[in-house]
């Protein structure tokens, strides 16, 4: 019995094994880091020795890990331990904890930070005289939730040379008044007018704001995750987290593709990429911005924005990548292996990034790259049996597919009825046989899965189940596959074949439920809370509800 021994057994519950025959079990056995052992309670407690960690479920659920498939954990540290306004909602509370920050950093040069949300500001608009009257002298950038606009003050304009007369970059768009006077609203690329600026984090300032990420996503369930933005900074961070054991989580590096640059940059990322592992650290995907957002007006669409009269414009948004040359880029990293990740939000951008994909195929045959496009918000029909026909991961960020406040002051408005009908079509994606994966975009909204997988199942926001009518209701998922995206679906997204799944032989990678989730009487899905959470079957976050 001492060789068949476990050294976690988790017996008594309701194990969601998330495998394609959505099959259940009561227990499980874990040995060196593996699954040994899934069925009845009886099959599965011979295998509990003295030795063993034995923990009682008493009905609980225990998931595969679950894994984030686009998310910014060095930024999103980086705001937990700097200004960080992501808790708040409104001018009046951002403004406070902005003061308090600055007064309680006298010696920090730059005021950064950051979690606005657009809906707390007319027309999405935040102005720089908010910041002047309590922070006159410093500078001050703050990035909003999305990370696509950024508040300024009027001595960061003045530090980038931002004036009247200062023209729009060719990605981007400065906000101003009548007179042109700049706002201290800053759109995608302007944005870097400012940020180039700021002295860059260190490297043990990336190790500690990823730590701090980690401690966060664990203690959420989440064992996997690919990075969706990362730069030669932040991968040194990583690599040195690797290589020293301290990351823990299974992490893919989507290395950034420059917009600004050409084909050329292919050989430098298949050099990063050719280094190889670092521990739990791997660089094999590629990010790919392909257009902005529908709010600021830079999602690339196939019908033109309206305005705030309601009535059509002549903007179409932007396209960040020539799609020629995105085809040409995707076809070479295809070529060698690298992941192509996409963000791709406007139905133009969703087409152009398919297209891309179709391009790669054509010339080199079907590989194993996984490209996936994600947040996906607008998809036109016709594109929809194009994912499961190209082998493209559709990424949805759940969270979004409701009547909150951003949806309904500024999106809705400017997208009009019939384009607005085609948002965030998880239910058309899986019933033309798309595979879905999940990820949060964190910090641009929570990373809490179980928020997001309320969102997916109900089309209602959290913070309004009791008034407020689902968005697109024909498009909710169950929540058997809302869930699946996210343990199953997101390690697929990461190729990690060993791990998503709860099966002998796979990784024990798990997350433990406080309750059972699919029993109606528990309460809201998005209430659900992880007291326990497992890599290779080595605890990484638990409460005392584990054993509660």
């Amino acid at each position: 019995m001492s060789n068949l021994a476990g050294d976690l057994v988790l017996t008594g519950g309701r194990i969601f094994t998330a495998d394609a025959a959505k099959t259940w079990a009561q227990a499980l056995a874990v040995k060196d880091g593996r699954i040994v052992a899934v069925g009845g309670d009886r099959d599965v407690r011979p295998l509990a020795a003295a030795s063993t960690r034995v923990i009682e479920l008493r009905g609980r659920t225990v998931t595969p890990g679950f894994g984030d498939s686009h998310v910014h954990p060095p930024t999103s540290g980086m705001d937990r331990i700097q200004c960080d306004l992501h808790d708040l909602r409104g001018r009046d509370a951002y403004l406070e904890r902005i003061a308090a920050y600055a007064a309680a950093h006298r010696d920090v040069e730059w005021i950064q930070g950051g979690g606005w949300s657009l809906a707390d500001f007319p027309g999405g608009l935040p102005r720089r005289e908010d910041l002047v009257g309590i922070v006159p002298h410093r500078p001050v950038f703050l990035r909003n939730r999305d990370g696509h606009d950024a508040w300024v003050n009027t001595a960061a304009l003045e530090r980038a040379g931002i004036r009247s007369d200062t023209a729009d970059p060719g990605d981007g768009r400065i906000e101003r008044d009548e007179d042109g006077t700049p706002t201290g609203a800053l759109h995608e690329g302007a944005a870097d007018l400012v940020e180039r600026l700021i002295p860059p984090p260190s490297t043990d300032e990336y190790k500690r704001a990823l730590l701090e990420s980690q401690r966060y996503l664990h203690s959420l369930g989440i064992t996997n995750w690919q990075d969706a933005w990362v730069t030669p900074a932040t991968e040194a961070a990583y690599r040195a987290l690797g290589e020293s054991g301290e990351l823990t989580a299974r992490v893919v590096g989507a290395l950034w593709w420059e917009r600004d640059r050409g084909l050329e940059q292919v050989a430098e990322l298949v050099a990063r990429r050719d280094r190889g592992p670092a521990g739990r650290y791997s660089p094999t995907s590629v990010k790919l911005m392909c257009d902005g957002i529908i709010e600021n007006g830079t999602a690339s669409m196939t019908e033109p924005y309206f305005d705030g009269d309601g009535n059509r414009t002549d903007n179409l948004g932007k396209d960040f990548i020539d799609p020629e040359v995105l085809k040409q880029a995707v076809t070479k990293l295809d070529a060698v292996g690298i992941q192509p990740h996409f963000h791709a939000l406007g139905d133009r951008a969703v087409r152009q990034a398919l297209d891309a994909v179709e391009a790669a195929r054509l010339a080199n045959g079907w590989t194993d790259t996984r490209p996936h496009l994600a947040h996906i918000q607008v998809v036109h029909p016709y594109a929809l049996p194009r994912f499961r026909r190209l082998g493209a991961l559709a990424n949805a960020q759940a969270l979004w597919a409701s009547l909150e406040e951003q949806m309904t002051e500024l999106t809705l408005p400017v997208l009009g009825p019939v384009v607005s009908a085609r948002q965030y079509p998880f239910r058309s994606l899986r019933a033309n046989g798309a595979t879905l994966v999940m990820g949060s975009d964190w910090s641009v909204s929570t990373p809490d899965p179980f928020l997001q997988i309320e969102v997916a199942v109900t089309r209602i926001s959290p913070d309004r189940r009791d008034r407020a009518e689902p968005f697109l209701p024909d498009e909710r998922l169950e929540l058997v596959d809302a869930l699946t995206a996210f343990t199953a679906g997101s390690a697929y997204a990461q190729h990690l074949d060993q791990a998503g799944v709860i099966a002998p032989g796979r990784l024990a990678d798990l997350a433990v439920l406080d309750r059972d989730l699919f029993d109606p009487g528990a309460g809201p899905i998005g209430e659900t809370t992880v007291v326990g959470t497992f890599v290779e079957g080595v605890s990484v976050h638990e409460t005392a509800g584990l054993w509660g």
